[in-house]
């Protein structure tokens, strides 16, 4: 029994066409189709590609889809990589799942609201406080007045010498 990958590539080349034609037709990338004629599946990153694709190719090159499909599952399930299904149970949730969840659910109008009240608060806050603080807290001050200290009493700058 031919494997998937030379059922492909012998009804490509019965029909006489070339990788650059099949990929023409089916909007599949050469390395991909080259990757399925060769029986590479390491290349794609996930079985459904795999599946997608090899449906695809075999459609275009009117073969029996239903059987070039169970054939494929069954080398799918002798391989170790693409033989395990992916895992049903969900994975941990964190931190960030949570806080998602939490606002996905929020209502947006009543979040917006909450928060322009809550601005609005703040400056209310800020305005009161800038009105009751002293304009210019140094106004009830004195003259200031330079007092040199006591042990350099009389002492003076020099004078530059005269020209």
């Amino acid at each position: 029994m031919a494997t998937v990958s030379e059922q492909l590539r012998r009804a490509r080349e019965e029909q006489k066409l070339d990788i650059y034609q099949v990929a023409e037709i089916t909007k599949i990338k050469t390395d991909h189709i080259r990757a399925l004629e060769s029986g590479n599946f390491d290349i794609f990153s996930a079985p459904v590609y795999i599946r997608g694709f090899t449906r695809t190719y075999a459609a275009t090159l009117k073969l029996n889809v239903a059987q070039v499909l169970a054939d494929l599952e069954a080398e799918l399930g002798r391989s170790e990589k693409f033989a395990e299904p992916p895992p049903l149970s969900p994975r941990p949730r964190g931190v960030l799942d949570f806080l998602t969840l939490w606002l996905s659910r929020l209502n947006w109008r009543i979040a917006v609201a909450v928060v322009a009240l809550l601005l609005f608060l703040v400056l209310a806050v800020a305005v009161i406080r800038s009105r009751t603080a002293p304009a210019n807290p140094l106004k009830d001050l004195g003259p200031g007045l330079y007092q040199p200290p006591k042990e350099k009493a009389g002492e003076t700058l020099p004078l530059p010498p005269k020209r």
